[in-house]
């Protein structure tokens, strides 16, 4: 098993972790089910490049996963999270849906991944990169493990600019999430947690440099129900390195 450090990644371990039995109710509950329609098309856009191999980092539960297994059969999908009962639930759903020969659920580090160099032609992430302690090294460790002409997909929270959304967006996260997620999750922590983690995530073009920081080119942002998220993606392409004397 990964032996994770402390800080906010044994934060976000020991809070995932105490709402894991929760997850997947609060998520679609305060989203409004939305959350699946951002899944479904992080997953057609994925399907284009119709990738084999596919690491789906801070997998949680594995909504992500299952969703791209069941879009592209032929795929093999590793998803990896660094909560042990996240991954519990997640593999007792990959297995309901006898999905455990196609998706393998295992405990793993986004900034210390296990994996080979290039190994994956797609990593994707949901709702994750926001929670890595150091950004720019989860960053280059997903580059790292991504095949040349690979592809990365990142969905994640927004900050919608336009009236009325961005003031009621606000509101909602600051104020009636925590009250919601508390009542339900019985975590004091947990939903104050995500509005901060979302306010302080760099979104837009601040994202997108980051992402080219981390080796990633055609970099691009797809802004989704007025703002409210995003789906990132970049293409890991070969390095040409001048021999110029």
């Amino acid at each position: 098993m990964t032996q994770i450090k402390s800080g906010k990644k044994e934060q976000v371990r020991n809070m995932f972790n105490s709402i894991a039995g929760k997850y997947d109710f609060l998520n679609h509950f305060l989203s409004v089910g939305i959350d699946h329609i951002w899944r479904r098309k992080l997953v057609s856009m994925l399907k284009k490049r119709e990738p084999k191999n596919i690491l789906d980092i801070a997998t949680g539960t594995g909504d992500l996963a299952i969703a791209i297994a069941k879009a592209i059969p032929e795929s093999k999908i590793i998803g990896a999270d660094i909560s042990e009962k996240m991954l519990e639930i997640g593999q007792q759903k990959v297995e309901k849906k006898l999905l455990d020969k196609q998706i393998i659920m295992e405990m793993g580090d986004s900034e210390q991944m296990k994996y080979k160099d290039e190994e994956f032609d797609a990593v994707t992430v949901a709702f994750g990169v926001r929670n890595y302690e150091d950004l720019d090294k989860g960053l280059k460790e997903m580059n790292r493990v991504t095949q040349i002409n690979g592809s990365v997909y990142i969905l994640e929270f927004s900050k919608p600019t336009a009236f009325p959304i961005k003031q009621f967006y606000n509101f909602y996260f600051k104020h009636i999430l925590p009250l919601l997620g508390k009542m339900f999750s019985k975590d004091d922590s947990a939903y104050t947690y995500l509005p901060e983690s979302v306010q302080a995530f760099p979104h837009g073009k601040n994202f997108l440099s980051h992402l080219k920081k981390a080796g990633y080119d055609e970099v691009d942002q797809k802004i989704m129900s007025f703002g409210i998220v995003s789906i990132y993606s970049g293409i890991k392409k070969e390095k040409i390195i001048s021999n110029k004397n």
